[in-house]
């Protein structure tokens, strides 16, 4: 049986998912900025040459004139041309990284997070009212960034954070390495824990 980690809570923290020892970084600064590419929105255009109005008719005439010869106003050297390989709003900026890299990218970041003692087990208890939450991470003294990881999330657990800043509530399998690095306190609730390591940690068929 693997050893275990635990946190202050008494909680029983499986080793293979917040104990794993992290050689670099690299595929942390990966899956971390393919998250953020994921979200990146494609919604810069310009127009060609061709798409720009005006532009029909010959500046000048083709010779005689002492001046280069020119087509069209709308020439991309011209002020008010059109652009030349510029975003035509169609750009993918998504940045592939495998499933099994995902997972294990989430591992590192948790045993990173438990390493510096950032993670706590525990439920929060509350009837959907924004100032028990905010009772509760005084008490605690979670005055900065807080991710809240639970199994499901609940309608009274959602009315109670959603207006409360710095706090953000995740579902289990949601969960990605952008808010593990990005949070200074992670409170995970005791369901989520086994899902967690049946989700990351992947069961060899015998």
């Amino acid at each position: 049986m693997a050893d275990a980690v635990k946190t202050e809570t008494k909680t029983i923290l499986p080793e293979e998912v917040f104990a794993v020892e992290v050689k670099n970084h690299e595929l942390l600064k990966l899956a971390y900025d393919s998250y953020l590419a994921a979200a990146r929105l494609s919604s810069a255009t310009t127009k060609t040459r061709g798409e720009v109005r005006g532009g029909g008719k010959k500046p000048w005439k083709q010779k005689g004139t002492g001046r280069a010869r020119f087509g069209s106003s709308r020439n991309p050297i011209w002020r008010g041309g059109g652009i030349v390989f510029g975003p035509l709003g169609n750009e993918n900026y998504t940045k592939k990284i495998s499933t099994n890299s995902k997972r294990v990218a989430i591992r590192q970041a948790l045993s990173l997070s438990n390493a510096a003692n950032k993670i706590q087990v525990t439920d929060i208890a509350t009837t959907g009212k924004t100032a028990e939450v905010v009772k509760f991470l005084d008490d605690n003294k979670l005055t900065r960034k807080v991710l809240i990881v639970v199994d499901k999330k609940t309608p009274e657990l959602l009315r109670a954070t959603n207006n409360i800043q710095n706090v953000l509530l995740i579902s289990t399998k949601y969960l990605s390495v952008y808010h593990i690095l990005n949070a200074d306190n992670i409170l995970l609730s005791k369901a989520s824990v086994p899902t967690l390591a049946s989700w990351l940690v992947k069961k060899e068929v015998a």
